[in-house]
């Protein structure tokens, strides 16, 4: 045998193969069903298969799992559902927003109860906050659900075989027995059918069931007491809609010409699996803004299957319903930037949201889908103003999406981005981490001294923009502070975070979008003052971007008391960024080792104690009792500049001891951490060993100038030092040679 005979064989077994494994997958999922099929997938689940839009989304929500924002607490109210954070190329990851997903969720479950989707979200807040992302979220989500078994649903289709074809009634009493292959037209192959007609509608297949007896129906399929349960929570679309223009002249039809025999009719019914998909618009899609009705009707053009329909329906004038929302129906419709069309272009929401039906041409459209739209603040603001807002609020679900106030979510995001940019440059570390603090920080608003009580007031008035963001990101309190202000500030961040809430300007209403900085981003990387794409070369950029103060409303705020300076916030993160490359130098120098400086504190409060309470301690090496050190205590406390008459030292002491105490009481599961309780001491005593290494750091810096030349002395000291710390920088923080050189520059040339 030739090796192309082996070769046309061998693809003839993979494609033998494939053909097995997708037929038994297309059977495995049930994706055609005649309607008694259908019936028996119905009685053994009906809770799966007759739910509304709303009650589905729940389902799918709670399918792929939630986590409490704050697993802390004991009744969590606000969670992150799990698959936001699915990113495969379609939807991007949605970072933050936990408030957001949980109002959609109590939203959705609210309709659900209501058994009507009785009105439209709209996600509203500034350019780029993820509004879009929210919602195309929640259509993949959508899709993912629909292949599951969980998430199956199902529509119909109307076949009509030829006339050749043997037809024979079908019963529908014993829903468990498998009915002969003629009783149905459902399974007849391509060739036997003469013509096949969808529901325009993707309608629900129990609207099949006439109205009238469709509660009765269930009684009998389910039993009274499942039914009477279930249709309580059944969507109005279930109990109160009806078959769509079409599919209704076509059941009356078949009807009339079968005597009444339902059986008949159903026969001709074959029940077909929904997935939903947003790029085939089956169930899910966005309508951009435009100036055209969402849902057009119009009489089914000739073709030639309709001369080939029952005779019956030969002389009938079918009507089609077509557009965006019939076919969003029993999925999600999105309106992107929904303010952007005349008010009167969408006025008919008003009565799609209260009725669940819409009008179109000479018929009711039945609708359930979720209608949700998005908008920015300024659109918002003047739609407001409109006469007619009041009756367009009863029907809309307003949830703001506001921007991140937390530098690691929004660090995040251009951590996501940064592969996709820096396509020919290597990435330094710090460089999310510097945009994202630069935009944190053109958001925040300075608290209102007057909103909080005495005491406190005075603590927040003086809160910076930085601090601020500290409180917000990690909660990490500002330096000064005495223990029970630090307490007291701790206690109240959450009232700080809702400061804002309810006023039109919210904190996170202004300020600079991920997509601005994400252009930033992509101007530094292509910067070619720089080798690497670095937190510097991201500060230059920004330094080019705040002079564009025409076109950007947040740059033109005026500053009040430090906040909203966008110029000065740049200093801020070029500061903050000095003090990381200082740490990180000087770690990968290996010249000191900051476990010494925790066992330094932790010895300090020991002996303190001791000294206070007049009592002795075991020495861990010769196990005798000895009096405290206080010759350490007195180096430290001059390390940290502690008061030096008796009464102001006695008092500094009692503080230090209480400050312990208070922090174990708030933290008792977790194991004391000195340089957290003492953060203001560990500055100092980092200071202190800083400048005891200048003529190191000098001898270091002055090798790099001549690192890897001829003029380079490799036996020096400093040029060991220099290569030992380049090498330490690029294995242990994730630098290249390029961007460890140009910080350890940077660092050399603003502070020593």
């Amino acid at each position: 045998m030739s090796v192309e005979s082996r070769s046309t064989v061998s693809a003839s077994e993979v494609l033998g193969i494939l053909d097995q494994s997708l037929k038994k997958e297309f059977d495995g999922n049930r994706r055609v069903l005649s309607f008694n099929e259908y019936l028996v997938l119905l009685a053994e689940k009906p809770q799966n298969h007759l739910r509304g839009t709303a009650q589905y989304l729940v389902d799918m929500m709670e399918h792929f799992g939630k986590t409490p924002k704050n697993p802390s607490e004991k009744s969590p109210s606000v969670f992150r559902f799990h698959f936001y954070d699915e990113a495969d190329g379609v939807v991007p990851k949605l970072i933050g927003q936990e408030e957001v997903q949980t109002q959609i969720y109590n939203s959705l479950r609210t309709f659900a109860r209501h058994g009507l989707n009785n009105k439209l979200v709209l996600l509203h807040g500034p350019n780029g906050s993820a509004k879009s992302t929210i919602a195309h979220s929640l259509m993949h989500a959508m899709e993912r659900y629909s292949q599951v078994s969980e998430g199956s649903a199902y529509t119909y289709n109307w076949i009509f075989p030829h006339e050749k074809t043997t037809k024979s009634e079908m019963g529908i009493h014993t829903y468990s027995n498998k009915e002969k292959n003629n009783d149905s037209h459902a399974h007849l192959p391509d060739e036997q059918v003469a013509a096949r007609f969808p529901c325009d509608l993707k309608d629900h297949p129990l609207l099949l069931i006439p109205l009238t007896h469709r509660k009765s129906f269930l009684d009998q399929l389910l039993g009274t007491t499942r039914s009477d349960r279930l249709w309580a929570s059944l969507p109005q679309y279930l109990k109160k809609g009806e078959l769509c223009h079409r599919c209704n002249m076509i059941f009356e039809a078949l009807l009339s010409s079968n005597g009444g025999n339902l059986r008949r009719v159903l026969s001709c019914v074959q029940v077909d699996r929904l997935y939903y998909s947003r790029r085939y618009r089956s169930g899910l899609v966005t309508i951009e803004p435009q100036l055209h009705v969402d849902a057009q009707y119009q009489m089914v053009s000739f073709n030639k299957s309709i001369s080939l329909l029952p005779a019956s329906l030969q002389n009938l004038n079918l009507f089609t319903v077509v557009g965006d929302l019939v076919d969003g129906n029993r999925g999600i419709t999105e309106y992107s930037d929904l303010l952007k069309r005349p008010v009167d272009s969408f006025k008919y929401l008003l009565g799609a949201c209260e009725m669940g039906a819409v009008n179109v041409g000479s018929s009711i459209v039945y609708l359930d889908t979720l209608m949700i739209g998005s908008t920015n603040e300024l659109q918002l603001d003047a739609f407001k103003e409109f006469p007619d807002f009041s009756s367009f609020k009863a029907r809309i679900e307003l949830i703001r999406v506001p921007y991140l106030l937390e530098v690691a979510q929004e660090k995040e995001i251009y951590s996501l981005l940064l592969p996709k940019i820096a396509t020919e440059k290597a990435v330094a570390p710090h460089v999310a981490w510097a945009a994202a603090l630069w935009s944190v920080l053109t958001r925040l608003k300075k608290p209102n001294s007057l909103n909080y009580p005495p005491g406190l007031n005075t603590v927040i008035s003086n809160l910076t923009p930085l601090e601020k963001s500290k409180l917000y990101d990690t909660g990490d309190m500002p330096m000064g502070l005495t223990p029970e202000d630090r307490k007291l500030l701790r206690t109240n961040i959450e009232k700080l975070r809702i400061e804002y809430q309810n006023i039109p300007y919210y904190e996170g209403r202004v300020g600079a979008s991920p997509r601005e900085v994400q252009s930033i981003l992509f101007d530094a990387s292509q910067n070619p003052e720089f080798l690497t794409l670095s937190p510097l070369a991201v500060l230059r950029e920004l330094e080019e971007f705040i002079k564009r103060v025409t076109e950007y409303e947040f740059l033109k705020q005026d500053v009040k008391d430090g906040y909203h300076d966008a110029a000065e916030f740049i200093g801020v993160v070029r500061n903050e960024y000095l003090n990381i490359v200082d740490r990180e130098v000087r770690d990968s120098m290996g010249l000191y080792n900051t476990t010494q400086w925790e066992d330094f504190l932790k010895k300090y409060v020991i002996h303190l104690s001791c000294l206070l309470k007049k009592e002795k301690l075991k020495n861990p090496i010769t196990g005798q009792m000895q009096n405290p050190d206080e010759a350490m205590l007195e180096e430290l406390e001059k390390i940290v500049d502690a008061p030096t008459g008796a009464t102001e030292l006695e008092n500094f002491r009692r503080n230090v001891i209480s400050q312990v105490g208070a922090w174990s009481l708030d933290h008792q599961s977790e194991t004391m951490v000195y340089s957290k309780v003492f953060p203001d001491f560990w500055a100092k005593i980092q200071k202190h060993y800083y400048e005891t290494q200048k003529e190191t750091l000098a001898k270091m810096h002055d090798a790099l100038i001549h690192y890897g030349s001829e003029k380079e002395d490799t036996n020096s000291e400093g040029s060991k030092l220099a290569r030992q710390t380049l090498e330490n920088m690029k294995s242990k923080l994730g630098y290249d040679e390029d961007s460890a050189r140009e910080a350890i520059t940077f660092l050399m040339r603003k502070r020593y």
